[in-house]
């Protein structure tokens, strides 16, 4: 097709077009993407062998931006090919890079082929000519568009010069947290200096823009509390029969039940129970967390949504409860479940905020079938439960609202895959669909329609995700304080940009240089601690426990990379349902796994080669006996002994062995 920019996209390719390494910076439907194609096109024209790879941060993005952007305009000339983790060009990505012009795939797999040496999979930053690198202000800390730049830095300080010319894009690359101009400065120079690049805009053409792309009118809706909420109120009162019997005395204060704060407390507090091997209290937080998501939901949502998740917590519990500590919190939800369910399900005290949600939501849809709307909730669970009230509400029915649940990708209830998601956001373009009840996942990137009505449903938002949101809307919800915030952060961060933008270039360079260098040196020097700390314990001295009831289940030495453990560890677990996975290149997940004797969900088995059928652990789920006690660690790359690397054939001769015994 016929690729042609507006204005004041013209203004912002300039320097891109000149070889320069660049930030666009343009609002949420200002189209930062097709200004990619058009630099991507002219880059092709000009540089003959040229390769262009365009990384995005979310799988579903990489469809999109090949069916939607760079196909229509530069299919006919040039070889695309979309790579995600759900095909098979991953595996041989260094020869699809090397049989195409552009490759459109995630930061992640750009990452894989960078650090495997295998031929065939393998690739250099030197082999490519123009990167260009979708929300762009992700390349900060350990992200993975970091890890790449930080790459392509140090290679550059070093004096490399075969590399890939830079082109980022974003709708807003926030403050970083900062709340004074001058932090806000620094964000915006690191951000540049992480993407080696300058940040340009539209100046010139800026009331053009303007016009494109106006700011939504925004309106707060303010809920009260219920006057009276029996069914949260006899959840707190169970809570503080737990903290009772867990004796905890004076010194550890507690938050207030039914908060954020709260539930950061008992984290700590879990982690202290394991750690001190006192499952009394490692136990009673990990259900009194369940109370405090009980009274969260009941807090965003219905009662009997924050009922159920506790019915559903507790079904579990009955065939693993093992000491005095598990039968005392099994019995306490059993005495209280039939007054629960009782209160759960009377109607005088449902919550105020979901009258106001349905008045809100019929104000646009009753006006004509050309209404179109995104729900925003904060987590998968509260999505689950506002489409299940949604389609029960006759009169949200009569208005003729067709609703569909967005969320992420990923494995396991509540999440969905890339086609689901793929088919979601085509029925919502094509209008069989009206309404997205979505996590945050349909704030960035996403190619949505516009929409009439966005609702922001009890939601603590960040500056990002608010200039994210408002190419579609209007906010809605109760942290008025927090989202008047943003808007004095989305004001800081423009007039941070314009600081860093008037800079003399000479200033500019030395501060991107001074900040690169600082950055080297904090890598390496992360990077040797990372290696000192994976060797500080002999892997033969540290004991792996069930996280769940403390039981020895395994030592260190009988890890391998690929999460094998000895034959004699069957013993321990038990195996679960059959859960559906995509299968791997030399693997395929199987059923999940849980200790035997507590119950405490493991991870999953897995086929090897379709002969070993091996655990997969995560080590957050144990804690580990170390000379220095006991510890613990959320990922295995975290652990501080040395896993070796699975011997596969000397596996399949021990199997052998062992079948002629």
């Amino acid at each position: 097709g016929e690729l042609s920019l507006k204005l004041y996209q013209e203004e912002v390719v300039q320097r891109a077009l000149r070889g320069e390494n660049i930030i666009i910076w343009l609002p949420t439907g200002g189209g930062k993407t097709r200004a990619a194609v058009y630099v991507a096109k002219k880059h092709l024209e000009n540089n003959p062998g040229a390769k262009v790879p365009v990384l995005v941060n979310k799988v579903h993005l990489v469809e999109q931006h090949y069916n939607k952007e760079f196909k229509p305009y530069l299919g006919w000339d040039y070889s695309l090919v979309p790579i995600s983790g759900d095909c098979d060009q991953k595996d041989f990505f260094g020869c699809e890079v090397k049989n195409s012009d552009l490759v459109i795939c995630t930061a992640q797999i750009l990452e894989n082929a960078l650090t495997n040496q295998e031929e065939g999979k393998h690739v250099e930053l030197s082999q490519f000519t123009l990167l260009i690198i979708d929300e762009c202000h992700h390349t900060h800390k350990e992200g993975v568009y970091n890890k790449i730049m930080g790459r392509y830095v140090a290679q550059k300080l070093k004096g490399e010069r075969r590399l890939p010319q830079i082109l980022g894009l974003t709708a807003f690359p926030g403050t970083g947290g900062a709340k004074s101009i001058k932090g806000a400065v620094d964000h915006v120079l690191q951000i540049c200096a992480n993407l080696d690049s300058v940040i340009v805009s539209s100046k010139v053409y800026a009331p053009e823009l303007k016009k494109k792309v106006p700011r939504p009118r925004k309106r707060f809706d303010i809920v009260d509390r219920r006057p009276q909420d029996p069914f949260g109120d006899h959840l707190k009162f169970m809570m503080q029969f737990i903290h009772d019997f867990m004796a905890l005395g004076p010194d550890l204060p507690v938050k207030e039940f039914g908060t954020q704060e709260y539930e950061a407390e008992v984290v700590i507090l879990e982690k202290k129970g394991v750690t001190d091997r006192n499952r009394l209290l490692a136990q009673c937080v990990l259900h009194l967390r369940q109370y405090n998501n009980a009274l969260l939901i009941n807090d965003t949502v219905r009662m009997v949504d924050a009922f159920r998740v506790l019915e559903s917590y507790y079904s579990t519990k009955t065939s693993t409860a093992t000491d005095g500590t598990d039968f005392f919190l099994l019995g306490l939800y059993q005495e209280n479940e039939v007054e629960l369910r009782k209160l759960a399900g009377d109607a005088r005290f449902e919550n105020p905020k979901m009258r106001k949600l349905q008045n809100t939501l019929l104000e646009q849809f009753d006006q004509g079938e050309h209404s179109r709307g995104i729900l925003f909730s904060k987590t998968r669970k509260s999505t689950h439960c506002l489409y299940d009230w949604v389609s029960n509400i006759p009169a949200l029915q009569r208005a003729g609202i067709r609703a569909a649940i967005l969320t992420g990708t990923g494995n396991g209830t509540n999440y969905m895959t890339q086609n689901e998601q793929k088919d979601t956001i085509r029925n919502f373009r094509l209008g069989s669909l009206n309404l997205l009840i979505s996590t945050s996942v349909a704030e960035e990137g996403l190619d949505i329609p516009e929409c009439n009505l966005v609702v922001r449903y009890g939601l603590l938002t960040n500056e990002i995700a608010q200039q994210q949101a408002s190419g579609r809307a209007r906010a809605g919800g109760r942290e008025v304080r927090r989202e008047l915030l943003n808007e004095c952060l989305e004001d800081l961060t423009g007039r941070a940009i314009g600081e860093v933008q008037r800079m003399e270039p000479r200033e500019f360079q030395m501060k991107i240089t001074d900040l690169q260098t600082e950055a080297m040196l904090t890598r390496q020097l992360a990077e040797q601690l990372k290696i000192k700390k994976r060797s500080r314990f002999s892997a033969a001295t540290v004991q792996l426990s069930c996280r769940g009831c403390f039981l020895p289940v395994a030592f260190g030495n009988d890890i391998k990379v690929i999460e094998n453990i000895n034959p004699d560890f069957e013993k321990y677990y038990k195996t679960g349902e059959q859960t559906p996975l995509k299968t791997f290149e030399d693997w395929e997940p199987g059923r999940v796994i849980s200790c035997a004797a507590c119950g405490k969900q493991w991870g999953r088995e897995m086929v090897y080669k379709e002969i070993a059928l091996l655990p997969i652990l995560a080590i957050e789920n144990f804690a580990m006996e170390t000379p220095e006690g006991r510890k613990l660690a959320n990922k295995w790359k975290k652990v501080e002994f040395t896993v070796e690397e699975f011997n596969f054939s000397m596996y399949c001769q021990n199997k052998f062995l062992n079948m002629l015994d």
